[in-house]
């Protein structure tokens, strides 16, 4: 295996960029039978009471743009500690890192040009 300079602790950044995704998806959203058959001490009475617990916390749109910038943010880091881990490990040389670090970037810009035309239409 590859790097370890820092113990492998980048492959976390990914896991944080995901949850984060996750939260944007489910914002507001309702649950579903599964989700809620999780909260095993919540019965029917309790959404009777609480139907807001039936969803999501619906965050406001303006906190969801953040958590967007958040998520991008967190996968650019990762990208840096990816790079950097392999090169101060001595699985690249320095212009494999320049050079993979530029595709690794460019490709997550990529990615979110992508993921921003689709949520225009």
């Amino acid at each position: 295996m590859s790097g370890g300079h820092w113990e492998y602790i980048q492959y976390r950044f990914t896991d944080v960029a995901e949850d984060i995704d996750k939260l944007i998806e489910k914002n507001g959203k309702l649950k579903s039978e599964e989700e809620l058959k999780e909260n095993s001490w919540h019965d029917d009475d309790w959404y009777n009471k609480y139907p807001e617990d039936r969803y999501y916390y619906e965050y406001p749109q303006e906190a969801i743009e953040h958590f967007k910038k958040a998520a991008h943010a967190v996968r650019i880091a990762q990208v840096y500690m990816q790079r950097m881990d392999w090169l101060l490990s001595g699985d690249d040389g320095e212009e494999s890192f320049i050079r993979r670090i530029d595709e690794d970037l460019k490709k997550l810009q990529d990615e979110q040009n992508h993921q921003k035309e689709e949520d225009r239409s």
